[in-house]
């Protein structure tokens, strides 16, 4: 019953987003797609992808645009440019804010962005962060949904590849540029960097739903964070990996998912959580709801991202980092 408008989906060529974005032209015809993906040419296979899938449906109201994560000028003037087409009317407003790029690194030591900080906190959190708080003021009267991504990962001792737990420093500038790796453990490192990504994320979820509750014409807008599942059949278990996982995703977790979802329940395909995620996206599931799924049931986050210091401190700080100000969001009580 909600009104249909504007959804931007980033990492839109991912695993996960290519059948979530057949399943809302399919399902959701009605709706405005923003696709950003960090390689828009013709020579990027996944791009193809995704343009294959659009062209399965004709006359869908769709765009591709091209958007590096890891450049936050470049987020900032794709925020300004979606802003712009609303305000001219080019695009309606928006309904849905999809998070669903990331990336990770587990066979290099730590990687900087051109903006100094840590590369998977970045993507996944930072520039999020940054897209969301400026788009707020865009969003349709009857408000939207923000689905960020989590994982497993983010809650020490739950998945397979931790061998550092996650945790958030009491100096936050050492999570954003943490220097380099204690030991070489690529692996390992890399991982904890991801993870600590994630468990970033959903605390600055909660931070987030608290201050939308505190302004009436924003209180509308409700954020959910989402564990997917575990993909089998992810790209992610592919790039920027060792042999080992290459190996692993291929010819175990593949071929021997049915069997492998009695020990984890959570395993799925990327189809599978591609319409929980959009089904998120569009309120047509739990419509008026905030905090943590794991797919689609409300579910506890770890500890760590339920306690409000750790909340707060991260709402300041990733202030500071995505370059948010009073003069670029709507939500002036995220200042106080």
């Amino acid at each position: 019953n909600f009104m249909a408008g504007t959804i931007i989906i980033t990492g839109a060529n991912s695993s996960l987003a290519i059948p979530a974005i057949g399943h809302l032209l399919t399902k959701y015809p009605d709706y405005t797609a923003v696709l950003a993906v960090r390689n828009a040419s013709g020579s990027d296979n996944n791009t193809k992808r995704l343009r294959s899938t659009i062209a399965k449906h004709p006359g869908s109201k769709t765009s591709i645009h091209e958007l590096d994560l890891a450049d936050l000028s470049a987020v900032h003037k794709f925020a300004d440019d979606v802003i712009d087409k609303i305000r001219r009317g080019s695009l309606p407003p928006l309904v849905g804010l999809l998070c669903n790029a990331f990336y990770w690194n587990l066979c290099r030591e730590t990687e900087l962005t051109r903006d100094g900080y840590e590369k998977s906190l970045q993507v996944i959190h930072i520039a999020h962060a940054a897209i969301i708080l400026r788009l707020l003021g865009h969003f349709h009267s009857d408000g939207g949904r923000v689905v960020l991504f989590s994982s497993d990962a983010h809650w020490p001792g739950k998945n397979g590849l931790e061998k550092h737990p996650p945790t958030i420093p009491d100096e936050l500038d050492l999570l954003a540029k943490p220097g380099p790796d204690p030991t070489p453990d690529n692996l390992g490192r890399g991982f904890q960097r991801y993870a600590r990504a994630k468990l970033a994320i959903v605390a600055w979820m909660y931070a987030l739903n608290r201050y939308l509750n505190e302004e009436p014409r924003l209180r509308n807008i409700t954020a959910v964070a989402i564990n997917p599942g575990t993909l089998s059949d992810s790209r992610a278990l592919r790039t920027n990996c060792p042999p080992m996982l290459v190996f692993m995703s291929r010819f175990v977790f593949q071929p021997l998912r049915p069997l492998l979802r009695f020990i984890d329940p959570t395993m799925r395909t990327s189809a599978e959580a591609g319409v929980d995620v959009v089904d998120l996206a569009v309120r047509a599931v739990h419509p008026q709801d905030r905090g943590y799924f794991t797919m689609l049931k409300h579910d506890d986050s770890a500890p760590e991202s339920m306690e409000l210091r750790t909340q707060q401190s991260l709402w300041k700080k990733t202030l500071e980092w995505a370059r948010i100000t009073q003069e670029n969001t709507v939500l002036v009580k995220a200042f106080t």
